[in-house]
Order: C-alpha cells, then sequence, then structure tokens
C-alpha cells in the first residue's frame, strides 16, 4: 500500500503543479494589462532601465517556451506573450528578464545552476541505467554509483529553486517600479509568478524524494549483506 502510495505522489504532483500554471496562465493571459505593452516592451523597458542595452529580446515558437539564453544574452518569449498584451505575458517576460539580471550581477546561485548542468546532464542520463542494473543484479557498488550521479541532478534542481524565486521577485518589483502594471495588478501578477514556481518546487520535492528511497535501498542491501 505505501508503496502505491509513494507512486501516485511522484506522478500526481508535478501533474497537479503543471495544471495550476497551466490555468493561472490560461486566465490571466486572457487579461489586458492597463499599459497595454507587449511581453516584447515590457521586457525591452525593464531591460534598458538595467542598462542591458546588449540583451536582445526575440519571439519563440511554442507555449511557455520562454527562457533567457545566457550564451547569446537573449530573452527568448513565446509568440503569445511576445506580441500580447498581457498581464501573464507581462509577468512572464519580467521574470526572463530577472534571469538575465541576475547574469549581469553574477548572481551566486545562477553560477552554480550553470556549474552544474554539465554534471546533471551525466547524472540524468546515466542514473537510472545503473541504479536498475543494480537493484536487479543486487550490486550495492554499482547502486551506489547511479544514486551519486542522481544526487548530482537532484542538487541542480535544488539550486534551481532560489534561481526561480529571486527572478519572480524580482520580476515582481521590477513590473511595478517600471509602471508596466498597477497596484490593483499585482495580486494576478503574483498568481502566475507563483503558480511556475511551484513546477520547480514538485520537480526538486519528487526529485528528493526519490534520491531518498533509493538511498533505504541501498542501506537496506548492504544490511542484508
Amino acid at each position: 500500500m505505501g508503496f502505491l502510495v509513494y507512486f501516485l505522489i511522484i506522478i500526481l504532483v508535478p501533474i497537479w503543479a503543471q495544471f495550476k500554471v497551466k490555468s493561472a496562465y490560461k486566465k490571466y493571459s486572457k487579461v489586458s494589462s492597463s499599459s497595454g505593452m507587449t511581453g516584447a516592451e515590457v521586457a525591452r523597458r525593464i531591460l534598458d532601465e538595467n542598462g542591458l542595452y546588449n540583451v536582445q529580446v526575440e519571439p519563440v515558437r511554442g507555449v511557455l517556451s520562454d527562457h533567457y539564453d545566457p550564451r547569446s544574452k537573449v530573452v527568448r518569449l513565446s509568440e503569445d506573450n511576445y506580441f500580447g498584451t498581457s498581464v501573464a505575458g507581462a509577468a512572464v517576460a519580467a521574470h526572463e528578464v530577472g534571469h538575465a539580471i541576475q547574469d549581469d550581477e553574477n548572481y551566486s546561485f545562477l553560477r552554480m545552476r550553470h556549474a552544474l548542468v554539465p554534471v546533471a546532464n551525466i547524472g540524468s542520463n546515466s542514473s537510472w541505467i545503473l541504479i536498475m542494473i543494480g537493484i536487479f543484479a543486487q550490486m550495492s557498488g554499482l547502486l551506489l554509483l547511479g544514486i551519486v550521479f542522481m544526487a548530482a541532478a537532484v542538487l541542480f534542481q535544488v539550486v534551481t529553486l532560489p534561481v526561480e524565486f529571486n527572478a519572480s521577485n524580482r520580476a515582481m518589483n521590477l513590473l511595478v517600479s517600471s509602471g508596466v502594471i498597477r497596484n490593483d495588478e499585482e495580486r494576478e501578477t503574483r498568481k502566475v509568478l507563483n503558480a511556475a514556481a511551484l513546477t520547480y518546487v514538485a520537480a526538486a520535492a519528487v526529485a528528493v524524494l526519490e534520491l531518498v528511497r533509493l538511498i533505504l535501498i541501498y542501506t537496506g542491501m548492504n544490511n542484508e549483506d
């Protein structure tokens, strides 16, 4: 029974988080901001106000495919947010600009996350192969190696949390200080940003839970020996 509850948690929690962000985004993408500015205009204004004239703003295909590319110094906004004038689009644009400002300021957790990318990629790609072989072949050493690789990927997700929360906090402050949203629009904007942050919290929580479960399996294998 406990095993079933565990798997329901790791499956349903991410689905619930995705539902929340899509629901909030869909709702507030239909609400126009009082400024009437497009996401592209919001991003450009905030970037310029912070002296980031070298950072470009470009449209990208997809839904909620918005991101900041630190290598190219480009804020990429999904077409709906780039051309749209919604509260949701303004929130997403400001959030991605928040990452650009973090990059410019050498924000410590962002630097740490960038440094962890190669290790996290190896961990996420290789860990489960080693873990499954270790479990089925009862090879605790191989299982431990898989756990170490997985721990690197989990650390990446945990470090992502302060990066995303900081970007969202910056976004709220920047939207208000730049006059993009009014005080009565802060509640709606915050709902969009909080829903987006929830997906990262859910992913990190599930990853940590799975890591703990594997450590317990490893401990049990050693105790049997």
